[in-house]
């Protein structure tokens, strides 16, 4: 009776511990789920500690020295253009927007992010022109993908609603939503839809948009092609130029995620404590369809540029003639520079193999095969995803949910007697046999670029999976665009989209320029560009000193004469491209310049315009420019580190060879020469 007594015991205490567990084990679970659910911050701030990033920087040679003329020269400021500073604050009689509007204003804004940035600037002019309410606009190409996250609206899956309603209080009236009479009108379609042609006048909105509005009290405005306002306006409308420019560079900010992993980018690219290039290629189908540059690939990229641009052609997109001369065109220069021709010249400017090389963009066409000659010359060469991890990229994204695959989970097997006795009872035919039946197409075959150029002349419509990378896409260049902003030396390889406006470098140019005017920002003249690569095409990297010369001399005086074609080309398309003198002033006092002024100078002033002089609060305790000028009579030291520029160790070889002594004096005098037409200019 004892033994069982004690075994009775022993299975009920075995009962009570299992128990015991489960109840810890469903508590641990509830624990961890709570973990999870609320505590978020604190789990990503633990992430992005410990990330791990494939970028490795390889540096050999030492560092140059800030103070050194090889360092002024590849890194230092534009000083003729150091006294011009961001000012577009309101002048004169600028009154803030009352609280009687005209009506509301609902905008659907489709397009790119270059597309998307102009417009939201437009719009918000046109509200302050028409004194209406501005609703704060819809993305379209963040809203019609499905497959992104539900945490965002359209506006804030790529900018700070809070930061931009705040920074135009006192200009425009804006509002999250319509009310609700109002809103429930737009779904039935019963409010005044408007499509804004391209660079539409003040005229258009005071005279055919402005009485609808105030006799419906609402209107909707469809911007498409970049921009709805026209880019170069009357005097009189020199208030609404500069409320562009509030907009864009200040009251466009990213949401919080954004610019936290555009910032960590930013601190690891300078962490080695050396400045860096940033390069957009500006390599897009759609560009590259329109300019008529399909030549410049192989192969299916070639097919997919002219598959592309026959498809603009039938829409009235572009005009001309499916078939193109893209060599005359790359002559002509129409078509962008290659990676590997920035590479070339960038070594040829004297710029060392380890120097850090951001390669921004969306999307470069051609995939990472078309960098590899830049990833060659160049050891350092990274993007956003050398630099982050895919935490941090999707973190951006937000919570997204699984898209179901269109592939077949299995396919439908063939049974190949039944084909072959089917062939053989198909009854008389003539002679000689037509080729057998087709194999079945799965969605897998036609699927991708390869599959669909062949198979239509149109387009294929977007898959979801499509339209949620259209949407990350955007999230991918506000990082670039933060970063290229930031850069010490930006290099554009084009600056034209796919409707022929300006793209993405442009934008990023006229940032700089109103940002930090002095900061390097090469324009180079493409068809001068080619023409030099040209003439030495067969010894491309074995080029002489007059050639390297000339190159360098090129890149030098982009940095000014660049601005001049900008102010002409660029602005007429763009404002925001070219945001001077409308929304900077100068620190320079024109009536203390000397009288001596080069030609340079005065086509400089030209394209600059009437720069108004800064206020007194804005004093920046900037030098004159006789100042700078003693105190740059002195940059003669050596810079025999720029001879060599295609060989990793050219310099030591040239000791080697026993011609270290002229190759240090023809490299010092060269430099002394640049340095000293740089401060002619």
């Amino acid at each position: 009776m004892k033994g069982e007594g004690k075994t009775i015991m022993m299975k009920s205490r075995l009962k009570w511990v299992g128990l015991v567990g489960l109840v810890l084990s469903a508590l641990s679970l509830f624990v961890h789920f709570l973990l999870a659910r609320f505590t978020e911050d604190g789990f990503s701030e633990y992430q992005t500690s410990i990330t791990i990033f494939s970028w490795r920087p390889i540096f050999e040679n030492v560092d140059i020295p800030t103070t050194s003329p090889l360092y002024r020269r590849l890194w230092g400021p534009v000083r003729h253009l150091e006294s011009l500073h961001p000012h577009a604050n309101p002048r004169g009689n600028y009154a803030e927007p009352s609280m009687q509007t005209n009506g509301f204003i609902f905008v659907r804004i489709q397009g790119g992010f270059h597309e998307i940035r102009n417009s939201i600037c437009d719009v918000v002019a046109v509200s302050r022109l028409l004194n209406a309410t501005l609703v704060v606009p819809e993305i379209q190409s963040t809203t019609s993908s499905k497959g992104i996250s539900s945490e965002f609206k359209s506006f804030s899956y790529l900018y700070s609603e809070e930061q931009f309603m705040t920074a135009l209080a006192k200009d425009v009236r804006v509002v999250k939503t319509l009310p609700k009479d109002l809103k429930g009108a737009r779904r039935k379609k019963k409010i005044p839809l408007f499509r804004v042609p391209y660079q539409a006048s003040p005229y258009f909105f005071l005279h055919h948009v402005l009485p609808v509005l105030n006799k419906h009290s609402v209107v909707e405005l469809v911007v498409s092609d970049g921009g709805c306002l026209q880019a170069i306006l009357a005097p009189q409308f020199e208030e609404l130029q500069r409320l562009r420019c509030r907009v864009s560079f200040h009251a466009l900010r990213f949401r919080q995620e954004v610019q936290e992993l555009a910032t960590n980018i930013l601190h690891r690219l300078r962490s080695p404590g050396r400045p860096f290039i940033a390069y957009d290629p500006g390599l897009t189908r759609d560009a590259l369809a329109y300019h008529g540059c399909a030549e410049l690939f192989q192969d299916v990229h070639t097919e997919l540029i002219q598959h592309k641009r026959a498809w603009m052609l039938k829409r009235g997109i572009v005009k001309g003639s499916l078939s193109v001369d893209s060599a005359g065109k790359r002559l002509n220069g129409s078509c962008p520079l290659m990676p590997e021709e920035i590479g070339i010249l960038l070594c040829a400017y004297g710029y060392s193999w380890d120097t850090i090389i951001y390669v921004s963009g969306g999307e470069v066409f051609g995939g990472q095969r078309t960098l590899i000659p830049l990833h060659s010359m160049f050891e350092n060469v990274v993007d956003r995803t050398s630099l982050s991890s895919s935490w941090e990229l999707n973190r951006i994204y937000g919570r997204e949910s699984n898209l179901a695959s269109d592939y077949p989970k299995k396919l439908t097997p063939v049974n190949v007697e039944l084909k072959r006795k089917a062939w053989k009872l198909a009854g008389p035919r003539p002679r000689p046999l037509p080729p057998p039946p087709a194999r079945p197409k799965y969605p897998y075959n036609i699927e991708g670029w390869w599959g669909w150029v062949a198979e239509s002349d149109n387009e294929p419509d977007s898959t979801v999976m499509e339209l949620r990378m259209n949407a990350h896409k955007l999230l991918w260049e506000a990082i670039d665009y933060v970063v290229c902003v930031e850069a010490d030396v930006f290099v554009p390889g084009f600056d034209h989209d796919g409707k022929g406006h300006p793209n993405f470098a442009t934008l990023v140019m006229g940032h700089r320029l109103y940002q930090s005017a002095a900061s390097r920002t090469y324009r180079p003249n493409r068809k001068q560009v080619v023409k030099f690569l040209e003439e030495t095409r067969d010894h491309l990297y074995q080029a002489n000193r007059t050639w390297l010369t000339s190159i360098r001399k090129h890149l030098r005086n982009s940095l000014l004469d660049g601005l001049t074609e900008a102010s002409v080309k660029s602005k007429s398309l763009s404002f925001l491209s070219y945001p001077v003198p409308e929304c900077s002033c100068s620190s320079h006092d024109p009536a203390k310049s000397t009288s001596h002024t080069s030609s340079s100078s005065h086509s400089l002033h030209a394209a600059l315009g009437s720069v108004h002089h800064c206020p007194a609060w804005m004093d920046t305790g900037v030098t004159s420019l006789s100042i700078e000028k003693e105190r740059d009579e002195d940059l003669d030291e050596d810079d025999t580190s720029s001879s060599g520029l295609f060989l990793r160790n050219s310099s030591g070889a040239a000791h080697e060879n026993g011609s270290g002594e002229a190759s240090k004096e023809e490299a010092q005098l060269e430099d002394q020469e640049e340095l000293e037409g740089g401060e002619r200019r």
